[in-house]
């Protein structure tokens, strides 16, 4: 069943974008009806995140985000397969050139939140720059590989497991390698602390804060958004953050949370909501899922 479904997007790939997005809409609004514990996270994290949206808003929010999140996964099928010249031309990055400029003078960290446009935004930035990346194993191994390859099948990319620790992170980012870091979701208690994601108390790890801290690095925020229908991607790489990070550990994962939140709020429907967000709970809290 895997090779058909691998197969299958090995042929999706050869279609028009334009193709692959009204596939992936149409597929999603037929995953709505049948996934019913994803439909369930989706539209608890929302209820958490917007309480004061109206449920009608909420609904149509969460169901545009399962058909994007849907569409997203398809399109992945470019990342793995489709030509370099076909990804350049797919996804449009503003702010490459001086984010280039910033990381030939000192280390860097690109704050990558999960949209669904990350993936095959990822795999176009390998075309610019040799980056460090950590990744989490999935439990199917061809997803695995599929996803990996993805990421470093261009250029020189460092892929490190979470098992691997933060010392070689450090070494590539102090040898100018530009780390492209995920750190919002919910990883467990282990080196994390409870702040607010749009107020509600989320697991969050501390290590953008330790990591520009012991790497002297430059903080940049880097979003994907996907744009609609055939039109593509942009990858925008803003400004490095000042003053970061600061002497509060707690206040600088705030500031992530917060720089984040901006972000999802100019685009609520492409953040990862599917994702167990605060399955994670304070000692004493109740179960949110």
């Amino acid at each position: 069943m895997m090779r058909l479904a691998v197969a299958l997007l090995w042929l999706l790939h050869l279609l028009p974008l334009g193709a692959i997005a009204a596939i992936g809409r149409g597929l999603g609004a037929l995953l709505w009806r049948l996934a019913k514990e994803r439909r369930h996270v989706v539209r608890t994290n929302l209820r958490l995140c917007f309480p004061d949206m109206p449920e009608g808003e909420r609904e149509a929010l969460a169901r545009e985000h399962v058909k994007l999140v849907t569409r997203s996964f398809l399109e992945r099928s470019l990342a793995w397969w489709a030509s370099a010249a076909r990804i350049r031309r797919l996804v449009r990055i503003d702010g490459i050139e001086a984010f280039k400029a910033l990381a030939a003078k000192r280390p860097t960290i690109l704050l990558v939140p999960h949209f669904v446009g990350l993936d095959i935004c990822g795999t176009r930035l390998a075309l610019e720059i040799d980056a460090v990346m950590i990744y989490a194993n999935q439990k199917n191994p061809t997803i695995n590989r599929l996803l990996r390859h993805g990421r470093s099948r261009f250029g020189d990319q460092l892929m490190l497991s979470r098992q691997e620790g933060v010392l070689r992170t450090i070494k590539a980012m102090r040898a100018k390698r530009p780390f492209y870091y995920l750190p919002d979701q919910d990883y467990g208690a282990r080196d994390a602390i409870f702040v607010p994601f749009f107020g509600v108390p989320a697991a969050t790890i501390t290590g953008l804060s330790r990591l520009a801290r012991l790497g002297d690095a430059a903080v940049v925020p880097c979003i994907a958004h996907m744009l609609k229908g055939g039109q593509g991607y942009l990858l925008s790489i803003g400004d490095p953050w000042a003053d970061f990070p600061g002497s509060d550990l707690e206040a600088d994962t705030l500031r992530m949370n917060r720089a984040i939140e901006q972000s999802v709020l100019a685009m609520p429907a492409q953040y990862y909501w599917v994702h167990k967000r605060f399955k994670t709970r304070p000692p004493g809290g109740e179960r949110i899922y």
